[in-house]
């Protein structure tokens, strides 16, 4: 099933107290329930203005209908098409 990024601008996110990530982290997963097994939020990472969350979906359509639910932005979508790391350079 293909991964994909999301860039959510959402500004002072990287300021919230741990609550409101919390109650965030709460809206996302009410989302993902109401849209069945094939979507998944693997994890994401909070900047000062905005969040990058990691997805396993079947289509972006899907990674648009959990934004709409949980009310969050979707400003950008990539699907990633490979992975790499240190490791890579060993062949």
């Amino acid at each position: 099933m293909p991964k994909y990024i999301i860039e959510r601008e959402i500004l002072g996110i990287g300021s919230m107290p741990p609550a409101e990530l919390q109650d965030g982290a709460q809206k996302s997963n009410e989302a993902l329930h109401a849209l069945g097994p094939k979507i998944q939020w693997v994890e994401s990472y909070v900047t000062s203005d905005g969040t990058y969350c990691v997805y396993i979906a079947p289509n972006e359509e899907m990674i648009r209908e959990h934004a709409k639910l949980s009310g969050f932005p979707a400003n950008k979508i990539v699907e990633v098409k490979a992975r790499i790391d240190p490791t890579t350079a060993e062949g």
